[in-house]
């Protein structure tokens, strides 16, 4: 797979299932709320590699000042996930932290939605990498280089 296309496919699980963390959370459905969690998180880890698959085809220099602050956003809003997850083990041994469970956890949605935007802005602002000035391929194994040779036609003698 692409990683255009991975990274889109990743993405677009990503949300529906945080759209499933969201409503499990607001209604209290502990049972399902907790591998949701867990499948988002394991998701987005598979949306960022895609990411940063993508990027390696971009100049994301070339993007401009949206660059740092997707890099900021994104750093943030990875580690804001630390929030929810420490306030939601307290809230399962006492129901009375739930108030700063749920601040902690729109604040880590708040920052993955502005890194998202900021990381698409980025992804479409940026100029594809030429790939004549890609960095040169490895020297081929001699097998490789007799395979190459004997695919390759036969000089024609122009007499």
């Amino acid at each position: 797979m692409d990683a255009a296309t991975g990274f889109l496919a990743s993405f677009g699980v990503t949300l529906v299932l945080l759209l499933g963390v969201v409503w499990t959370g607001f209604r209290a459905r502990r049972r399902v709320h907790l591998p949701l969690v867990a499948c988002t998180v394991a998701m987005l880890v598979v949306t960022i590699l895609f990411a940063e698959r993508l990027g390696q085809h971009l100049d994301i220099e070339s993007a401009g000042p949206i660059t740092p602050i997707h890099l900021a956003l994104a750093k943030a809003a990875t580690l804001s996930f630390l929030l929810p997850l420490v306030t939601g083990i307290r809230t399962l041994r006492n129901p009375r932290g739930r108030r700063l469970h749920r601040y902690a956890a729109f604040t880590a949605l708040v920052l993955t939605v502005a890194a998202a935007g900021t990381g698409t802005a980025m992804w479409l602002l940026s100029d594809p990498l030429d790939p004549a000035a890609a960095e040169p391929r490895p020297a081929a194994s001699a097998a490789e280089a007799r395979t190459i040779e004997a695919a390759a036609p036969a000089p024609v003698d122009p007499d």
